[in-house]
């Protein structure tokens, strides 16, 4: 009860119509049924979904897209991927115009080098699925990148505009998003390190078991671009085998998430999964140029794969974490926390509660390098865990080039030392409900929090030293020791929360939109009033983001 009490008055939820969408097979094709009337769509499909665009009213559009175990994976895949390029095609078109029209502009040499590494990665993925056909591993990357052709040729047959077609390729590009800027550095190795290697400050995450045994929060808070902002909460039921040979159901045929459009993975990262498992990470970023040099086309997979076959076959996070540092690409260099929550049991009700071992790991990846451990003692120890895009353990931090970091900028960069580290550490001790939860998520006081200040900037102070970053407020004209605390169009985008209670329903507590605070200063993001708002595509976008947090309920769950 204490969850409806605490926060029931800050839901919001303003639906409009859902369409509904259904793939039927017949003559060795796939068909599509689109209508807003669900009685429309045939009762035997391949594939079925349902779509909302609430961007204008929630900050979320939502996709639930569910297959059928009586098709064939390699059918069920293909639908899946079809079914959400075609329902979703207009927002795809707009998010490729906001992150990907363009990129090549002045710099057609780097991307040709991209496009021959994804030619030789490809064929070399190939080569493995050809090789190991009932290798579990090879066949989910297998159906992995089916879905993939799928939603390209589903976005395809949605598009008129022969302007707005994009093709498999785009969709790839679309999907490495996370791991493009490492990849185009490993690959061109540029005279100076760009401050996207340096200054890698995407999102902070963290884990909290109340003292008392009585709940446990998984969060995690993206900070991105703010032309990233059109969003998606996805949930997929893929009734995927295990491989061709067996009829055992993979662990992870069921997850939410957060998303955008035409990615069929989270990229945040942030899910919760029918394995029990929620998977969440922080990038950690690597400004040590040598390592990039072991980034290859073949024997490596790119992250935004090897996240989701993880996601889809492993049964607790030793195995996730197993998984996933297989085929190490070195790219979209991240901190990743696993929360396993069948080893957590809740002292709600009077029961005995406990927090078994394998609850928290905690994996770190670097090119060539990933270190992974069970954390579970120090989070009952602590009763929390932060993640703030600082390597945890001193190997990583040192191999990434944390101690260079921290001589030449100083103690912003250190792991105890760092500004968030400090906001997080008193922050979460005030937590004892899913309210005050939600309400450090957002938390930005940078003109007033004595942990914000930054002695060498003027005005004294930085919005990126917040929990929910707002580089946007920091002074066009001030100076800052280094640009990662200067003015930008980046910041907190949103804030994620599940608990033990809404992770076994799949839903977590979302919301879209820079954070804002009237009361200490913080206005509303909106893009008339941002000075780079005409610098910076948005296309899609509402004005203003003022959204408040939603709990969505899946229609089919």
């Amino acid at each position: 009860m204490c969850l409806r009490r605490c926060f029931m008055l800050l839901f919001l939820f303003i639906g409009c119509e859902s369409r509904y969408g259904g793939v039927i097979w017949g003559q060795d094709k796939a068909h599509i049924y689109v209508s807003d009337y669900l009685a429309a769509i045939p009762e035997v499909t391949v594939a079925r979904a349902t779509y909302r665009n609430d961007i204008n009213t929630t900050g979320w559009a939502y996709l639930e897209l569910h297959t059928s175990a009586n098709f064939s994976d390699e059918k069920q895949a293909y639908a899946a991927g079809y079914l959400e390029g075609f329902l979703t095609r207009d927002l795809i078109w707009m998010h490729w115009q906001n992150m990907l029209k363009g990129y090549c502009y002045n710099k057609t040499d780097v991307c040709g080098l991209i496009e021959d590494f994804l030619d030789k990665n490809e064929a070399y993925i190939s080569s493995m699925i050809t090789a190991y056909p009932l290798d579990p591993y090879w066949y989910q990357i297998k159906l992995y990148y089916i879905q993939l052709e799928g939603l390209a040729v589903g976005y395809e047959e949605a598009t008129r505009d022969p302007y707005e077609q994009l093709t498999y390729r785009d969709m790839i590009w679309l999907n490495m998003l996370g791991d493009l800027d490492e990849l185009s550095f490993a690959l061109s190795m540029p005279e100076t390190t760009p401050d996207s290697i340096l200054f890698s400050e995407h999102c902070t995450g963290l884990v909290k078991l109340l003292p008392d045994l009585s709940e446990l929060y998984t969060s995690q808070v993206t900070w991105n671009s703010y032309q990233s902002m059109l969003r998606f909460q996805k949930m997929y039921v893929l009734q995927f085998r295990m491989t061709i040979e067996t009829d055992q159901r993979i662990p992870g045929y069921k997850m939410s998430f957060s998303s955008y459009p035409g990615i069929v993975q989270s990229l945040d990262d942030f899910y919760v999964i029918s394995s029990g498992l929620v998977a969440a990470e922080t990038t950690i970023g690597n400004s040590n140029r040598t390592l990039f040099e072991l980034v290859k086309p073949e024997g490596q997979i790119l992250e935004f794969a090897r996240a989701m076959i993880a996601n889809r076959l492993a049964r607790n996070g030793r195995e996730w974490v197993e998984i996933f540092r297989k085929h190490n690409s070195g790219t979209y260099n991240n901190q990743w926390y696993i929360v396993d929550y069948k080893r957590f049991k809740s002292s709600a009700g009077g029961a005995r509660g406990s927090a078994g071992r394998g609850l928290l790991w905690l994996l770190e990846q670097l090119p060539g390098h990933t270190r992974a451990a069970d954390l579970t003692s120090e989070l009952i120890r602590t009763t929390y865990w932060p993640s703030y895009n600082i390597p945890y353990f001193p190997r990583i931090f040192n191999l990434s080039g944390g101690n260079e970091r921290v001589r030449v900028y100083g103690d912003w960069f250190g792991y105890d030392t760092n500004p968030r580290a400090k906001i997080i550490k008193q922050k979460q001790a005030e937590i004892s409900n899913l309210a005050d939860m939600y309400r450090t998520l957002r938390y930005n006081d940078y003109k007033h929090d004595p942990l914000a200040r930054c002695a060498a900037c003027r005005p004294p102070y930085s919005a990126c030293n917040a929990i929910a970053a707002r580089n946007d407020l920091n002074p066009i004209n001030g100076t800052y020791p280094f640009r990662a605390l200067g003015h930008r169009s980046h910041g907190a985008t949103d804030a994620k929360l599940t608990s033990a209670a809404l992770a076994s329903r799949y839903q977590f507590v979302a919301v879209a939109s820079p954070a804002h605070n009237l009361s200490r200063g913080i206005p509303p993001f909106k893009w008339s009033e941002f000075d780079l708002g005409s610098q910076v595509s948005h296309v899609g976008h509402p004005d203003a983001w003022m959204f408040q947090p939603v709990l969505h309920s899946w229609e089919w769950n």
